[in-house]
């Protein structure tokens, strides 16, 4: 199936940079919100990077134009009747997903590709919602749209192969590097993410280290941006919810730190408030490091607890191994998705997290999990595939043989 034409719902800075994204490869797009304000913002977005490329000479004032000519921004369904795909992009709520897609199959065509942006949330669930479950998909773009490179697309239990197929074509089509993930919650990127994110908060709750030095560190280790910086740019309120999630479905090894609740409850999301786990300016807050001393005092942080930054990283190569014994994705995918959704890095090489493991030896990983275990507990407890390629001597690059083959 061609796609000649694209929707999106819920606009924003997000719905914004999707519709900026489909623009930019020359298809008109129709963007629709409930608020005027809202829709507003979405064209801001779309023209804001527009015109940052004519101001560095990419592109000309008639391209421009041209470009956002392509959108028609809307506060109705009526220029949807002849769409062939949607993406929805509205507040990460189940419930508000499935009252517009179910708004969607009212006013598309039959066959019309519903696709969710969702980060987290059941695809399957929400096709379920609707009478045509095998056009409902995950197509979940990463923040900013136009600039990161990985879509990871997500089929339901119901979805066809052909819609699968035409949503990884499309997103070839918007310059995208798509990734078929399996369903699960977080799907993969963010499953393998905020396990890292939140032992972060934990080593920084504990006094391990401050979070300035655990930042270094992990830019030392050679990831573009520490995961305190990290947080307080995608939003803690939005770390939260998703880590919340995953609690929710994954159970006791993803609890969240509670200094994530702390600081939502007081408004502190991060850049977009000017205040998260930095002042923003400022650098490190009192006011956190306030907070840090009610959880030491009241027990619900211990203390005497030691940072590394194999502490965070390796529970990332660890739920890598989870997803490949549950098939996720392949092993190859895995290491392009976290290279392309977080710039993904070791020794100034971009590689992923199977990678790394194999250049350290899956042995040395291994060893340094299950020390992690004894130390802070059963959610370092080492992955099934990384355990049995130990004791098959697939080490690594060091034996020929590890997650992958080196000749």
């Amino acid at each position: 199936m061609y796609i000649f034409k694209a929707g999106v719902v819920g606009a924003g800075a997000m719905g914004g940079g999707i519709a900026q994204v489909i623009t930019y490869s020359g298809l008109p797009v129709v963007m629709k919100d409930i608020d005027q304000a809202m829709l507003d913002l979405g064209m801001e977005k779309v023209r804001s990077i527009y015109q940052a490329r004519v101001n560095k000479g990419k592109m000309g004032v008639g391209d421009m134009q041209a470009k956002l000519d392509l959108v028609t921004p809307t506060l109705t369904y009526d220029e949807f009747e002849d769409v062939d795909i949607v993406i929805e992009a509205v507040p990460e709520k189940i419930g508000i997903k499935k009252a517009v897609l179910k708004e969607l199959e009212g006013v598309c065509p039959e066959e019309t590709i519903f696709a969710s942006n969702t980060s987290a949330l059941s695809i399957s669930e929400m096709g379920a919602a609707t009478g045509k479950p095998h056009k409902i998909i995950g197509m979940h773009f990463f923040n900013p749209a136009h600039v990161m490179k990985l879509v990871e697309v997500i089929p339901g239990l119901d979805t066809s192969q052909e819609t699968v197929d035409d949503v990884v074509m499309f997103s070839e089509s918007l310059r995208k590097i798509p990734v078929v993930v399996q369903e699960c919650p977080g799907f993969l990127v963010n499953r393998l993410l905020m396990p890292y994110l939140n032992e972060a908060v934990l080593a920084l709750e504990e006094g391990a280290a401050t979070a300035t030095e655990i930042d270094q560190a992990i830019v030392a280790w050679g990831m573009p941006m520490g995961p305190f910086t990290l947080m307080d740019m995608l939003g803690i309120d939005v770390c939260g919810h998703v880590g919340d999630y995953l609690y929710s479905e994954y159970g006791d090894r993803m609890t969240p730190a509670p200094l994530f609740s702390k600081l939502v409850e007081a408004g502190r999301f991060g850049e977009k408030t000017r205040a998260g786990f930095y002042d923003h300016p400022g650098g490190e807050s009192d006011v956190v490091n306030g907070m840090i001393e009610e959880l030491q005092e009241s027990g619900a942080a211990p203390t005497g607890t030691k940072f590394s930054a194999e502490r965070l990283m390796y529970p990332v190569i660890n739920e890598a191994a989870l997803c490949v014994q549950e098939h996720i994705a392949s092993i190859t995918d895995i290491d392009m998705a976290m290279v392309a959704g977080t710039g993904m890095t070791c020794g100034g090489e971009r590689v992923g997290p199977l990678v790394i493991a194999d250049k350290i030896g899956l042995d040395v990983v291994l060893e340094t999990l299950e020390t992690l275990e004894k130390e802070l507990g059963p959610r370092f407890r080492p992955a099934r595939p990384l355990k049995l390629r130990v004791r098959a001597g697939h080490l690594g690059e060091k034996t020929g043989k590890g997650f992958h083959e080196y000749a």
